[in-house]
């Protein structure tokens, strides 16, 4: 078991790997939307639609396409490294600390998608479209929290971040079931068969990365050509590498991992991506569309209201029932303050998004998200500094 200690400076660490790729991610996304709406928007559009890759593979995709399959791919083996470390030895591999996390996750995918369902009910779209408004930005949240609340209790981030991680495995989930099309058994075949040997590897406390570098690429593009969303292939080595370190190592695979690779993810993967998936347009007509269309306002009232009221919600019922217990020196206020918090969408939203509807709708459904995680984060951030200030050591 990882000594308490060095389970604190772990998350210190992912902290401000998290706070930092937030930065990064908020300028990439401002840097998209001042490109996409200005004179130069034909160059945006021109860089985004480039065609990279060979065919046979089925790999001919835009820079668009790579960004969303192909580095994302980076951040969900990422995501995947945490929610292992977290189920084994972390805060989720232990019930009475995983609990309320946990079923806070589930309110806040379940509540939002009812909400969405029934504001978009009979729209074109919808079919798909509820899944848009479940995922929480784990690199937003974390930041919005970390500049906002340096007073409150630690348990609130450890809160955040175990409902962040169960909200991600959710949103994978839904991505892997719901967005899995033309299922080719071949390539499926292939790509289980590498993650069996990595896993064999894994077991084996085989160490070399000539081997897993392009076991891993393997791996990616035979679950791409299956016709699931490449994105998965990230996730599942996340989850088959090991995370206890053996005699005389210093530090576990995923550990090690996370060390070399969530800079990279958090830095330039997620950020790549915004780049080009927020290049939305943000004229009077396209934002009066977001106000008065059914689509984007069920994303739009999914994140912001659906989100607070399921975590909340399902926060408060746990407690209630003595199923689970508030974080220690937190108050209803402090969760409240999280719950608005959760409605920060954006990464997985947008990817969401891209994958349930054609572009033209697609386009309000981005611009929704970015509008409600614009509203969660700026309503969330002034019940934090409150709270924050509430929570201040008397002089």
């Amino acid at each position: 078991m990882i000594a308490p200690r060095r389970a604190v400076a772990e998350f210190t660490r992912y902290l401000r790997t998290e706070t930092t790729g937030g930065l990064i991610l908020l300028a990439a996304t401002a840097v998209a939307l001042v490109w996409a709406n200005s004179p130069l928007r034909g160059t945006y559009e021109a860089l985004r639609d480039v065609r990279l890759g060979p065919e046979f593979l089925h790999l001919n995709l835009t820079v668009g396409d790579w960004a969303k399959d192909g580095l994302l791919a980076l951040f969900f083996f990422v995501a995947g490294l945490e929610l292992k470390r977290e189920l084994v030895v972390g805060e989720l591999s232990r019930l009475k600390q995983a609990i309320l996390p946990v079923l806070a996750a589930a309110g806040g995918m379940l509540v939002p998608a009812l909400v969405a369902i029934t504001i978009g009910a009979g729209t074109p779209g919808m079919d798909r479209a509820w899944a848009i408004p479940v995922a929480t930005d784990i690199a937003f949240a974390l930041g919005v929290l970390a500049l906002t609340a340096s007073n409150l209790p630690s348990s609130a981030r450890v809160f955040l971040l175990s409902l962040a991680v169960v909200d991600d495995l959710g949103a994978i989930l839904i991505i892997a079931i719901v967005f899995t099309s033309g299922f080719d058994l071949i390539a499926a075949g292939v790509a289980v068969l590498a993650l069996a040997l990595y896993a064999f590897l894994q077991h084996k406390h085989v160490r070399a990365s000539w081997l897993y570098v392009p076991l891993a690429l393997v791996t990616w593009v035979a679950v791409h050509s299956a016709g699931v969303h490449a994105t998965i292939a990230g996730v599942l080595l996340g989850l088959l590498t090991r995370v206890r370190p053996d005699e005389g190592e210093d530090e576990a695979p995923a550990v090690r991992l996370e060390h070399r690779l969530q800079p990279w993810s958090a830095a330039v993967a997620v950020p790549m991506f915004a780049l080009f998936a927020a290049g939305i347009s943000v004229n009077g007509d396209a934002l009066a569309q977001v106000f008065t269309t059914a689509l984007p306002l069920a994303v739009l009232f999914g994140l912001v209201g659906g989100k607070f009221v399921g975590i909340l919600g399902a926060s408060m019922l746990a407690v209630k029932l003595r199923i689970a217990e508030k974080p220690r020196g937190m108050g209803w206020r402090d969760l409240s303050a999280l719950a608005l918090l959760g409605g920060v969408g954006f990464t997985v939203s947008l990817l969401i998004a891209e994958l349930a509807l054609p572009e033209e709708t697609s386009e309000l459904a981005k611009a929704a998200v970015l509008i409600g995680s614009v509203v969660a984060s700026l309503g969330s951030a002034a019940l934090l500094l409150r709270r924050s200030r509430a929570h201040a050591p008397v002089d």
